[in-house]
C-alpha cells in the first residue's frame, strides 16, 4: 500500500489542525497549586487541544491528570507507543513572524513547535486518523502519548507511566530520520557563588537552550566594549554601566550551532572584575568540548561530550551558573566529576548535580528498528544515509525499548529551539506516509 499518495488528502485538514496547536503559548509556567493547569494555561490547552482532535477523528482518548494523555487505536494485549509533547521553549531571539500562529510562507510553517514537537505531534495523530479511514485492523494498540513538560522535568510523562502500562516497542517522533538509536546522557550540574561581587548579571532561562542575549551591570568604565563586539562580530550595546550581547538560539544537543550571549559577555567583563563565577566562565565555559582545561572526550559512536552553559544569574552576591551536558557512551562519569568538582573548587565555588539522564542505547539490528527503517527508505529511496545517536534527549528514552524517528529530514536545516523555528510542508506529508506505514507493520 502506497500510503503518501493518501497523505497527500490529508494535507489541508493537516496544515489546519497544525496551526491551531501552533497558536497556543505552551511554555512551562509553574503552577503547583492547581490541579487543572500545573504547568500553566498554554500546555494545558494545548493538552486538550491534541484529545479533543483525537476524539473527534473517532478514538479512545484518556487524560492523566491534565499532565498527560493519550490517543489509542487498535486492539489487542500489546502496546505500541508513539510519545510527543506539546510543551515548547521560550520564544527567544528575533522572528519575522509570530511565533505562536502558524504562518505559512514559502511551503513552510513557521512557529515555536513547528518540529518540536507540536509538527510532529499533529503528524502522528494523522497516520492513525488515515490507518482507520482505511479501516485498516490492528492487531496491537497503538496509543499517541501525549507529555506535557519535556522541556524541562518529565513530570508529565513520568506521572503517565505511573499509572499507564509500559509499552513493549515505541518511537518520539522528535528527531532526525532515518532513526535515532542512541542517545547521549544528560548531566545537569548547577554552580554556586556565595561570594561579595561588584557586577549582577542575567542571561538564559533553560538548561537546554543556548542563551541570546545577556545583560550585565558593573560600575567601571569600559570604552572598549564596541571594540570587542566588532572584532568578534557581535551585537550589543553598553549605556550607563549596563551592557547588552545579542547571541543566537540554539539546543544544548550541539552548543556550536548557537552563539552563547552568556559565555561572549563573561568573555569580556572578566577583565574588569574579579568575581569568580566570570572568572570560571571565561576560563573554562569559553569551549563546549572543555578542550583547554584537557577535559574533552569523544566516543567513536556517539561523538564528543558536549557542555552548555544555559543560565547565569549573579545578584545581591548571590551567584549561579546552570549547565548541561551531553555525554557519550563510554565516559568516565565518575573520573570527570572529581575532576570538575576540584576545578570548581579552584575558583571557591560550590558544585551541584541537579540531574543525570544515563545514556539510551538500543541494538540498531533489533527487528523492530528494521521495521522502521524499512518504512523510512519505502517513501525516501534513501538507503545510504545512516542510523545514527544524538545528543539530543527525547521520550524515546522514557520507554523500556524505544527509538527516535523523524521528524527532521537528512539535509535540512537544524531549527530546533531558535528564532524562526519551521517545518516544511513537504516534509509533514512525507513523514505523515512514514508514520503510516510503520504503523501499519508494528501494529500487524
Amino acid at each position: 500500500m502506497n500510503f503518501l499518495e493518501l497523505a497527500k488528502k490529508y494535507q489541508e485538514d493537516l496544515i489546519k489542525d497544525l496551526q491551531g496547536l501552533l497558536a497556543y503559548e505552551s511554555v512551562l509556567i509553574e503552577n503547583p497549586n492547581s490541579k487543572e493547569a500545573p504547568f500553566g494555561k498554554g500546555i494545558y490547552d494545548s493538552l486538550n487541544y491534541v484529545l479533543a482532535l483525537g476524539e473527534k477523528y473517532g478514538f479512545k482518548i484518556e487524560n492523566i491528570d491534565n499532565v498527560a494523555g493519550h490517543i489509542e487505536y487498535g486492539e489487542g494485549d500489546d502496546i505500541i507507543g508513539i510519545l510527543v509533547h506539546v510543551d515548547v521553549v521560550p520564544a527567544d531571539g528575533e522572528w519575522l513572524y509570530p511565533p505562536f500562529a502558524g504562518t505559512i510562507v514559502n511551503e513552510k510553517i513557521y512557529g515555536r513547535g513547528a518540529v518540536d514537537d507540536k509538527g510532529p505531534t499533529i503528524c502522528s495523530l494523522y497516520a492513525l486518523r488515515m490507518l482507520k479511514d482505511l479501516n485498516i485492523k490492528l492487531n496491537k494498540r497503538v496509543r499517541l502519548i501525549i507529555g506535557t513538560d519535556e522541556e524541562s522535568k518529565w513530570r508529565g510523562i513520568s506521572r503517565y507511566f505511573e499509572k499507564c502500562p509500559m509499552p513493549s516497542f515505541g518511537f518520539s517522533p522528535d528527531a532526525d530520520f532515518p532513526l535515532i538509536y542512541g542517545e547521549k546522557g544528560i548531566l545537569h550540574l548547577e554552580i554556586i557563588d556565595n561570594s561579595k561581587t561588584d557586577i549582577t548579571f542575567l542571561g538564559g532561562n533553560r538548561f537546554n537552550v543556548v542563551p541570546h542575549q545577556a545583560i550585565a551591570t558593573m560600575n567601571k568604565e569600559c570604552n572598549n566594549y564596541e571594540d570587542y563586539l566588532s572584532n568578534n562580530n557581535l551585537k550589543g550595546k553598553y549605556k550607563e554601566n549596563e551592557f547588552l550581547l545579542q547571541g543566537k538560539s540554539a539546543h544544548a544537543l550541539e552548543p556550536d550551532l548557537g552563539v552563547n550571549a552568556v559565555v561572549k559577555l563573561a568573555k569580556f567583563l572578566s577583565q574588569y572584575t574579579n568575581n569568580n563565577l566570570i572568572k570560571f566562565v571565561n576560563a573554562v565555559l569559553d569551549d563546549s568540548r572543555l578542550k583547554g582545561v584537557s577535559l574533552d572526550f569523544s566516543d567513536y559512536e556517539m561523538g564528543d561530550l558536549t557542555c552548555n552553559l544555559g543560565i547565569l544569574k549573579i545578584e545581591n552576591d548571590k551567584g549561579k551558573a546552570c549547565l548541561d551536558f551531553r555525554y557519550p557512551i563510554r565516559w568516565n562519569k565518575e573520573l570527570f566529576l572529581v575532576k570538575f568538582k576540584d576545578l570548581v573548587e579552584s575558583y571557591k565555588l560550590e558544585l551541584n548535580i541537579v540531574e543525570d539522564k544515563n545514556v539510551h542505547y538500543i541494538n540498531k539490528e533489533d527487528p523492530n528498528i528494521k521495521q522502521l527503517h524499512q518504512a523510512y527508505i519505502k517513501y525516501t529511496n534513501d538507503e545510504t544515509t545512516p542510523l545514527k545517536t544524538i545528543g539530543g534527549g527525547t521520550y524515546a528514552r522514557a520507554l523500556a525499548k524505544g527509538v527516535a524517528f523523524g521528524i527532521g529530514f537528512p539535509g535540512r536545516e537544524d531549527v530546533v529551539h531558535q528564532a524562526n523555528e519551521y517545518i516544511y510542508i513537504e516534509d509533514l506529508i512525507t513523514a505523515l506516509a512514514i508514520y503510516a506505514d510503520a504503523i501499519f507493520q508494528l501494529g500487524r
